[in-house]
This record gives structure tokens, sequence and C-alpha cells, in this order.
């Protein structure tokens, strides 16, 4: 974690984070970035529980929610520990540990939109080369959530290679965690048992 905050600092030295023009209409809406999460949120869940962990699919999904909570809780708390004040706090990306005030490092959404797309990607690009273009999920929120005035480049960067890294850790394990706690039922998939 160290290293990370001093190869940020060092980005920043040579004028990395900066603030982008602040646009929240059309496509960058708020609306439509809190959209996006819950529609992911929602696909992972409905298509594990749908499908089941027998389903390459359904199994691929579990690996998502695997992914996704543990990305998660890791970036809470480093939000809590790291306090980095956001660019719509004082527009400087040096104040650091400043507090619960500050939770800008790393980007939360962008950690989820990576989160989902890694064990998609790892378990079907092999065969299904377009499914890179879900990648275009993190894009896109990086992009809004800078656009938003609320996080800087190196946040939205730290986000993405976090919830890189743990969806591709999530591709290696044989059964999810999310599918070990769960009574064997609940992850046979509904679509099984009609």
């Amino acid at each position: 974690m160290a290293l990370g905050l001093l190869v940020c600092s060092g980005v920043h030295a040579g004028g990395f984070d900066h603030e982008i023009a602040f646009d929240q209409s059309g496509i960058w809406a708020r609306k439509y970035q809190t959209g996006l999460q819950f529609g992911v949120i929602a696909t992972e869940i409905g298509g594990a529980l749908w499908l089941g962990n027998d389903d390459k699919l359904g199994h691929t999904f579990w690996q998502t929610i695997d992914a996704s909570v543990i990305s998660g809780i890791v970036s809470t708390v480093l939000k809590k520990t790291i306090g980095r004040a956001r660019p719509n706090q004082g527009n400087d990306p040096n104040r650091w540990f400043r507090g619960s005030c500050c939770e800008s490092f790393p980007s939360g959404e962008v950690t989820l939109q990576a989160s989902f797309v890694t064990p998609l990607i790892v378990n079907y690009a092999h065969d299904r080369p377009w499914i890179w273009a879900l990648e275009l999920l993190p894009v896109y929120d990086a992009t809004a959530r800078l656009k938003s005035h609320a996080h800087w480049q190196t946040d939205v960067i730290a986000g993405w290679v976090l919830g890189t890294g743990v969806g591709y850790w999530s591709t290696t394990r044989r059964i999810p965690l999310s599918v070990q706690i769960l009574p064997g039922g609940l992850s046979v998939g509904i679509s099984k048992r009609f």
C-alpha cells in the first residue's frame, strides 16, 4: 500500500492528477452512473441465483460476486485509512490522510466495474474475443467519476487495478467463496428447479 501511495505521489508530481471540466449532463449524469452500479449488482446476483454454480456462466457470476464483495471491502478500508480529498474538496491531489471527510482513493465504483467484468473476460475471452468490450464499463465509469469531480486520475486507476486483480484471483478458485458459505441448495440455480 505504501508503494502504491509513493507511485501515485510520483505520478502526481509529473502533473498527472488534475481536475478536468465538470460535466454531469447527458450520459455523464449521476443517475446513469448509479444505474450502472445497481445494474451490475443485480446482474451478478440474479445471474448467479438463476443459473447456479453448475452452469459455466452461473459459476462466473458467483466469481463476480466474490470479486465485487472482496474488492469492495478492500476499497472501503483503503478509503477510510488513506483519507484522500476529492477534487471537489479543494482541488489539491496532495491532500492525503485528511480523516473521515475524505474518501477518494481508490474509486469504489470503478473497482466494482472492474471486478465484475474481469471474471467474464478471463472465462470467455479465448472463445469470444468481443467480450473484451466489457472493459467499456470501467472506462465509462472512470470517465464519469472524473467529470463529476469525485475522483482523481490515480483514484480511478487504483480502483481499476484493485477490481481487476481481485477479479482475476476469484477465477483461480474452483469453488467460489460465496458458494462455499451458502447452503448447497442455493447454488443449484432457480432455472434448474423448474
